[in-house]
């Protein structure tokens, strides 16, 4: 990993922690994107990216961000907004955000991509990581498999995000989440 270009897809700056941190160990050089439209409300949505540039300037990392469109979002998940949290939506948004992800990484030339989703307890890493390789291998550019949460990582992103006095959600993100 030592000295590699990666486009890291933030979820929230909380979860970003750990990851900048991991990656700066490996030396990568790093870029941050923030792609999040199923983040709800907008209020809820501009906290997380007011937290994640504190953070990626605090860290100094550089910050891509999209636009925000929830209903480019709720297309891609429709039919599925009564699933439990961890269902086939949440499947659907990660697939979304790492395509995404991926895109955006070929657009800037940096041949690897990677996400802080796996941090979460609630997440399962070893899904989001077979759709980042998939998508990967299917766009031909290289997904860095993590599990963010190993060795205490999430606990870690706890400390840290107090430690950055940054703002800490209290759900995942969507509406459908928060309403079920």
């Amino acid at each position: 990993m030592v000295g590699k270009r990666v486009l890291l897809h933030i979820c929230c700056a909380p979860c970003a922690t750990v990851g900048i941190e991991t990656l700066k160990n490996e030396l990568c050089e790093i870029e941050g994107y923030f792609f999040n439209p199923n983040i709800y409300p907008k209020e809820e949505y501009q906290k997380r990216l007011q937290s994640t540039e504190k953070l990626s300037k605090m860290l100094d990392i550089g910050l891509i961000t999209d636009e925000y469109n929830p209903e480019e979002w709720k297309k891609a998940v429709k039919g599925m907004e009564k699933e439990k949290e961890g269902g086939r939506r949440c499947t659907q948004c990660f697939r979304f955000r790492l395509e995404a992800a991926a895109q955006k990484a070929k657009e800037k030339n940096i041949p690897n991509f990677t996400t802080t989703l796996t941090l979460s307890p609630y997440k399962n890493e070893k899904l989001i990581n077979s759709i980042g390789q998939e998508i990967g291998e299917r766009r031909n550019i290289n997904f860095i498999k993590y599990d963010f949460k190993e060795n205490g990582g999430f606990q870690k992103s706890i400390t840290l995000s107090k430690q950055y006095d940054i703002y800490r959600q209290s759900y995942c993100g969507c509406e459908f989440g928060k309403l079920v």
